[in-house]
């Protein structure tokens, strides 16, 4: 009986829910304790340090400071979740419709390019957009548009909502135009055909059979958008904190900063609760919303024939793909070459924020960023944020989907699956608080971690764990079992049936969620802001401190440094493993 206890699934389970226990569950619970005891030095608080106190939580419930300091950016922080949500699903929805229901031109490099948005930072495209349309009462200099136009923008299109908004939908529609994409690829055509055979027109097609087939779909993406859109730090840092407009996951940064640590705390576990409850909210509309869209027979169609429509859509298509994917990359570079800011003419490019030497009549006497040693110390610490992070998540990925999906499912493999799934509730900087009361001090088992790129690794390995086990189709659920089950007969260990058996046949899957984490590492800011010290600063922190000190060509060409290697990783790792994320759509 013990023997039958003691195998590799379950000796694996056990060790796998004490991790994720240890990263999750406890750390959480502690900094949720932490917010009802009185800290030393803490003005919000009047009780004894150490005892009992609600002190912490009345401050943001209700005081005279509630309304600046949590129902204000609780309201920013909704209304920019609808808006982003709204614009960025059905941009989204309607772009993968073009791409796998009608006959538009082009389809594999519209494909290839919508999908390279997802590599670029979202905090990129909101310095991108101040580069355009910032003014001189707020950003000092003008930009872009006020050069070309000599018209002044106003703050609310420099700063604030809108541009929050705009930013985010055309960055995280993404996740609607992958998802929805790979459900009409697969979706038979068959009723929609018929529906035209009766008469039905076009419109009357797409709302009464279309969408609602697609809508489990839509539902997934929605909350991977309000999810990133509530969580977001980067893009409301950018282009609120200037104007001092405040979303949540700013307020939990500005109290830390001004450490008022505990009430930061609070806030996070507040921005939590809205996440779950969105989150509770969509899974109960997935479940009344489930249709099969897969049927016996052969599920290819014809095309839609676009007609007359044909070219304007496909300009329309053009135009937003040099919006959101070439035009930001133009004017990225660009911003590099700028010796003065405001001044966009020829006359006014230089090579010195790249290669130039100090010079104290320039950006303070900063080199150029290729002869910077902070840039190259951040450049490592980011290569080694990122491989070491995707690396072990993809092997963590194999582990669980083998934990979970080898065997009857029990409540060991269940709990596994559903605790792995937890730290997709939080957003970013809520969970860096989290791991910020539990890992800044030892405890018995781990030494203090902060100041430590391992930190940031554990905390990368533990945010991305359920976007790497859910990436597509589980490959440990292809590999017959059969094949395990004849080489322990054979006797081979179960650690030389991994590695000779389940690992060679999940290499794509392996690479498929290293390729994601590497990304997502790469460009990660919201997650680590909190966290890194002056020894272990990233390319993405340092981007961020550059941005606030206003050296906005530095700043600009340490996000080319990112941008571009995140493209040569994704080129090498997709030519050398045959995979691609966005394989399925825009491939017909």
């Amino acid at each position: 009986m013990i023997r039958k206890f003691l195998n590799a699934r379950n000796v694996l389970g056990f060790l796998i829910i004490l991790f994720l226990s240890y990263t999750i569950l406890i750390p959480l619970g502690k900094m949720v304790i932490d917010t009802f005891i009185s800290k030393l030095g803490e003005a919000e608080s009047t009780a004894k340090p150490g005892s009992f106190t609600l002190d912490y939580w009345l401050t943001v419930w209700n005081s005279s400071i509630s309304k600046v300091m949590f129902y204000k950016p609780l309201w920013n922080t909704i209304t920019i979740g609808i808006g982003v949500s709204a614009i960025g699903l059905t941009t989204g929805a309607i772009i993968a419709w073009l791409i796998t229901r009608t006959d538009i031109p082009f389809k594999k490099t519209f494909g290839f390019l919508l999908i390279i948005p997802y590599m670029f930072p979202s905090w990129f495209k909101a310095s991108v957009w101040l580069t355009v349309f910032k003014n001189e009462r707020v950003g000092g200099t003008q930009g872009l548009f006020a050069y070309l136009f000599n018209i002044d923008p106003p703050n609310w299109l420099a700063y604030g909502f809108i541009p929050i908004v705009l930013v985010m939908a055309f960055h995280y529609y993404i996740f609607s135009y992958l998802l929805v994409g790979a459900t009409l690829s697969t979706m038979s055509s068959s009723l929609e055909e018929q529906a035209n055979i009766l008469g039905a027109s076009r419109f009357k097609t797409l709302r009464k059979i279309t969408f609602p087939l697609v809508l489990p779909a839509i539902l997934s993406a929605f909350i991977l958008i309000v999810a990133k859109a509530i969580g977001s730090f980067g893009v409301p840092a950018f282009l609120g904190l200037p104007t001092k407009y405040y979303t949540m996951s700013t307020m939990i940064y500005n109290n830390f900063k001004s450490s008022s640590e505990t009430i930061g705390y609070v806030l996070s576990i507040l921005l939590i609760i809205l996440a779950i409850i969105i989150l509770y909210l969509n899974q109960k509309m997935i479940k009344s919303k489930n249709y099969e869209t897969i049927g016996g027979k052969d599920s290819r169609g014809k095309l839609i024939l676009l007609g007359k429509w044909k070219k304007l859509t496909t300009f329309l298509l053009s135009l937003f793909v040099f919006i959101v994917t070439i035009f930001p990359v133009v004017i990225l570079i660009w911003q590099t070459l700028m010796l003065k800011n405001g001044d966009y003419g020829l006359d006014n490019l230089t090579l010195h924020y790249w290669i130039g030497n100090s010079d104290p009549n320039i950006a303070n006497g900063a080199a150029g960023v290729l002869k910077s040693g902070k840039v190259f110390s951040a450049l490592k610490n980011s290569l080694t944020l990122s491989f070491s992070a995707a690396i072990i998540e993809s092997y963590m990925k194999l582990l669980i989907e083998y934990v979970v999906t080898r065997g009857n499912p029990n409540i060991l493999t269940k709990y596994i699956d559903q605790l792995s799934f937890i730290p997709y509730l939080f957003p970013s900087i809520a969970l860096s608080a989290i791991f910020l009361s539990t890992f800044a001090v030892g405890s018995t088992f781990v030494p203090a971690l902060y100041g430590s790129l391992a930190l940031l690794i554990l905390i990368t390995v533990v945010r991305e764990l359920p976007f790497a086990t859910r990436a597509g189709t589980s490959t440990m659920v292809q590999i017959g079992g059969e094949l395990e089950e004849a080489a322990k007969i054979a006797g081979a260990s179960w650690i030389r049936r991994f590695f000779k058996i389940m690992l060679p046949l999940s290499k794509k899957g392996l690479l498929a969620g290293f390729i994601i984490v590497f990304i997502s590492a790469m460009k990660e800011l919201d997650l680590i802001i909190m966290l890194v010290s002056p020894s272990t600063a990233t390319l993405t922190t340092l981007t961020f401190d550059l941005e606030d000190q206003d050296f906005l060509q530095s700043a600009s060409a340490i996000i080319t440094i990112i941008i571009f290697s995140i493209m040569v990783i994704y080129i090498l790792t997709t030519s050398i493993g045959k995979t691609d994320i966005s394989r399925g759509i825009g491939g017909k």
